[in-house]
């Protein structure tokens, strides 16, 4: 019953963190976009697309940020104190942007989605618990379902915005704040109280001196940094622009777009409840496999006419959640013994890298061709694969 409840309680809080990340998405275009000057779209007479943008992005930011440092902040302090305070917090977050729309205040808008991104990027700290307290099959098949439950919000986000903004502007970031107390909760429940040795220094100073980054000093972390990063750009650069890529293709409309989504969510989310099984493949090996069906799958989109992209869009989720499910149980494994905090902040750090990475690269090859945003998202993996097919090379001659 308490491995239901962690494994629950887990999934449930990475569900929320990127369902907080995603919320505003369909909420904030006809804010800023409203003929209407407020204090929010016309703040200090900036551009309302800037502002939107800058609103867009602090989020992101704040996520970065607390990937790197709350996961080896619970490998200091524990796992249960650290998810419980950035859980509350988060709610409080949430709360916070919602007056600060009341009150059509951008600054503490600025300020609160900032500080709601860096709490949810707690989800280090919930996956290194999974790792702590889990062990073979079990924890695989668990990190796997978080997976699912972080890509699951992506869709429930906006869907949740969607159907509770009639309700009123607010209303979708309050649900959002009681559901991470409830998620609070179940994580109350199910972690026990842990014995670590008193820490030196106040969690700041931890967090300056103790960041996911620090693991960079070792020659294997640097190879597992450097080749998730090159996948994380090839994924995040599919993410971010397919959908402009129906768009300038199809001639699609939101909802439209929302069906393709829908689809490739379902099937990634589905996927992953099972794609941390057993297998016989060695993980090296598996990863760089699917990491090139993720190539593939971006490359069907960029080249391919429309059908066969939106083929490519809705089997990407097939790969990407072995993929995920693969190097997350081998990375806890293998380098666990250096802090399963540090080692999955370090993990989660490098998407938020390459999301602001590609996003800034995108921005500018998309007024040539929205295709070479694909293509080098193609690239990045392929080459992401045939580094973790050497990697796995040197290992089997060094063993």
């Amino acid at each position: 019953m308490k491995k239901f409840l962690l494994i629950a309680s887990a999934c449930l809080l990475a569900l929320l963190a990127t369902t907080g990340a995603s919320l505003p998405y369909p909420i904030l275009p006809p804010l800023f976009a409203s003929d209407a000057p407020n204090s929010l779209n016309h703040f200090l007479g900036l551009p309302p697309k800037l502002l939107l943008a800058i609103a867009l992005l602090i989020n992101p930011l704040g996520l970065l940020i607390g990937s790197a440092v709350l996961g080896p902040l619970s490998d200091r302090f524990g796992r249960r104190p650290v998810v419980l305070v950035t859980s509350i917090g988060a709610a409080l977050g949430h709360v916070l942007t919602a007056g600060a729309l009341v009150i059509q205040s951008y600054p503490l808008f600025l300020l609160a989605r900032f500080a709601t991104g860096l709490l949810e990027g707690n989800v280090s700290a919930v996956r290194a618990m999974l790792a702590d307290r889990l062990e073979g099959n079990l924890r695989n098949r668990a990190l796997s379902w978080l997976n699912g439950a972080l890509h699951l919000g992506w869709l429930v986000g906006p869907l949740l915005a969607g159907l509770l903004v009639g309700l009123g502007v607010t209303v979708p970031f309050y649900v959002a704040a009681g559901a991470l107390c409830l998620g609070a909760v179940l994580a109350a429940v199910s972690l026990e109280h842990e014995h670590k040795p008193a820490g030196h220094g106040s969690w700041l100073s931890v967090a300056r001196e103790s960041h996911a980054f620090n693991l960079l000093r070792h020659y294997e972390l640097r190879m597992l940094f450097v080749v998730q990063f090159a996948y994380s750009c090839g994924s995040t650069a599919f993410f971010l622009f397919y959908p402009l890529w129906l768009v300038e293709v199809g001639g699609y409309g939101v909802r439209e777009i929302s069906h393709v989504n829908v689809l490739m969510c379902a099937l990634l989310t589905l996927t992953a409840a099972f794609a941390g099984g057993p297998s016989r493949v060695e993980p090296l090996r598996r990863a760089s496999v699917c990491a090139l069906g993720v190539a593939v799958a971006i490359a069907a989109v960029g080249v391919g006419n429309l059908w066969i992209g939106i083929a490519g869009i809705v089997l990407f989720g097939l790969p990407h959640a072995f993929f995920n499910a693969t190097i997350l149980g081998w990375a806890a494994e293998r380098f666990g013994s250096y802090g399963q905090g540090a080692v999955m902040g370090l993990l989660a750090t490098t998407y938020c890298l390459a999301n602001i990475l590609m996003a800034l690269a995108g921005a500018v090859l998309t007024l040539f061709d929205t295709r070479l945003v694909l293509v080098a998202g193609a690239a990045f993996s392929t080459w992401a694969a045939m580094r973790m097919r050497a990697w796995h090379g040197v290992q089997t001659r060094t063993a």
